[in-house]
């Protein structure tokens, strides 16, 4: 059977992308066609400027959230990013069986660096293809996109960010040892070995929910089929507050990620955690005495779940 097909890199797999996997589904079933989703193993910034965004899924994340919407293939960017517009559209219907082709609202491909849809159309005739563009997503007014998600993230409105991609944004990575303050003051808290290409939400604390699972799994664990489009969905969470920052009041010099989880009891050290952010809580500052940091420590907890 002939494919209809979409491309994209779809960092976060938000409810921009969700929706035009729902019209590339529409459109299979009306035309009775495989729908397949084209995407990327790495961002393509990372080979045309040498520095891609941090992203907010990671590979193993994105391929598992990618998966609850069908046929997905990777492609290698670094093989395909000198073809023309043409030459992709007759790769991917020479090779891949591509008969119709649905672009994303605002979507570019090619090394020729087409300007509009309407030029794309030319080329998609005069190859036999047939091309369509999708429906454009609006939230509040305005396009959701991964750009405009990682600018909320950047500003700490994280209660936006998880409307915008429709699930709790995550975090996981295994617990290391750190400097022990949280424990002498009553809140033990675990330190977070953070991936540098994840994006972390701005400085500050947060009410979290936290997901333990065991070192070794892959973080694409966390991820299951759902009901609900392909929303993650994780086994009961111990609740918690999370800290981003350089622990001013005990004079760290880097960033880190520490989570205290309410009600746990036992050891840390080996596992892997899930930190989902649900509600900025306040800005991290300097306080003058550690007692000063330890009474704030438990209003953040006494207020995170209020």
């Amino acid at each position: 059977m002939s494919k209809i097909a979409t491309i994209g890199f779809f960092d976060g797999v938000h409810r921009g992308h969700r929706f035009l996997f729902a019209q590339l589904h529409e459109h299979a079933k009306h035309h009775q066609l495989t729908s397949t989703i084209y995407t990327f193993d790495r961002h393509p910034k990372e080979l045309l400027t040498g520095q891609a965004p941090a992203m907010l899924t990671t590979h193993d994340e994105r391929k598992a959230l990618l998966q609850n919407y069908g046929e997905v293939h990777f492609l290698d960017f670094a093989a395909v990013q000198q073809l023309t517009a043409e030459q992709f559209m007759c790769y991917i219907k020479e090779q891949e069986g591509v008969e119709t082709l649905l672009m994303g609202y605002d979507h570019h491909f090619g090394s020729d660096r087409l300007k509009g849809f309407h030029e794309y159309e030319k080329i998609a005739h005069k190859v036999g293809l047939h091309i369509e563009r999708a429906h454009e997503c609006l939230v509040d007014g305005v396009p959701v996109s991964s750009s405009r998600i990682r600018k909320l993230m950047a500003a700490a409105q994280i209660d936006q960010v998880n409307r915008l991609l429709g699930y709790t944004y995550s975090v996981s990575g295994g617990v290391e040892h750190g400097n022990a303050i949280g424990a002498k003051l009553g809140f033990p808290t675990a330190n977070i070995r953070l991936d540098s290409a994840k994006q972390l939400p701005a400085s500050g604390v947060y009410a979290v929910e936290v997901h333990l699972q065991a070192q070794q799994s892959s973080s694409n664990a966390i991820f299951e089929r759902s009901d609900l489009q392909g929303v993650p969905r994780r086994s009961t969470p111990y609740k918690g507050v999370a800290n981003i920052g350089t622990n001013p009041t005990v004079g760290n010099d880097h960033l880190s990620l520490e989570v205290h989880l309410l009600d746990f009891q036992g050891d840390l050290y080996g596992q892997s955690l899930t930190i989902s952010f649900l509600h900025f809580l306040r800005e991290e500052k300097k306080f003058a005495s550690l007692d000063e940091l330890k009474s704030q420590i438990a209003e953040d907890v006494k207020m995170s779940f209020a």
